[in-house]
Order: C-alpha cells, then structure tokens, then sequence
C-alpha cells in the first residue's frame, strides 16, 4: 500500500483529504506544519507527499526546496495543494522543485489522477540498473 504524507493546516479539509484517499487504498497521515512534517519524515519515508502552501512558521514552497535540496527525500514527489491559483505562485512552485500544482478547491479525480501519475512515474525512476555485463 502506497504511504501519502498530507501537510494542511486546514485540519478538515486534512481530513477530507485522508478520507477520500484511503477510499482509493492509500495509508495516509496528516499534520499541520512543517515541524510535524519533519518529525513524521524522521519516522517514515512517504511515497509522495501533499503540501500546502500557506503554513505556520515556513511556508510550503520553501518546505518543498528543502526536501527536493536534501538526499534521503529528493525523490519524493511533492503535489503543491494550494488556493493561490496566479501565475506567479505557480512560477514559484516549479522553481522549488514540486512535481505538480493544485488550487482548491480541488475536483478529486485530478488529485488521484495526478497521485497515481507521480506514484508511476516514481515506480519507474526507482527500477534499479541491471548489472553489468562482464
């Protein structure tokens, strides 16, 4: 079963999400902020995770550089969640390395269409090369 790691302050809207993607077999955890992000990261690696944008503390376009900067989580797909629909937000998110964007409010079939995409996409990227010929 593939791990979703959910950073929303939005504590219902967290709960929604979870909710709608454990109904599609994902084993999911929510927290509210950075901090908890990088404890829950300290106990397990996530396959992908779900970033808001607008934290407490450390917003997520500098939580997203910090992992896609950092060895052991770089290839963790990042999906920014976020209600800044402009340009320039969007601009932001790519420089910062996430690996898709997506305003709330949120039509779920992007969401899981976009999760199931990375999550592929991941799977491949993790194929180990084959060995040597002698």
């Amino acid at each position: 079963m593939k791990s979703i790691l959910i950073v929303e302050d939005d504590v219902n809207l967290g709960e929604l999400v979870k909710f709608r993607l454990q109904q599609n077999d994902y084993s999911v955890i929510v927290v509210t902020d950075g901090m908890q992000m990088f404890e829950q990261l300290r106990q397990t690696k996530p396959d992908l995770i779900i970033l808001d944008v607008m934290l407490p503390k450390i917003d997520g376009f500098k939580l997203c550089g910090l992992l896609k900067n950092y060895d052991p989580y770089k290839e963790i797909p990042i999906i920014m969640f976020t209600a800044r629909s402009g340009e320039e937000s969007r601009l932001m998110a790519k420089e910062t390395g996430c690996d898709a964007y997506i305003t709330k409010p949120f039509d779920n079939k992007i969401l899981l269409d976009k999760i199931a995409e990375l999550l592929k996409r991941s799977e491949i990227t993790d194929v180990p090369a084959p060995p040597a010929a002698d």
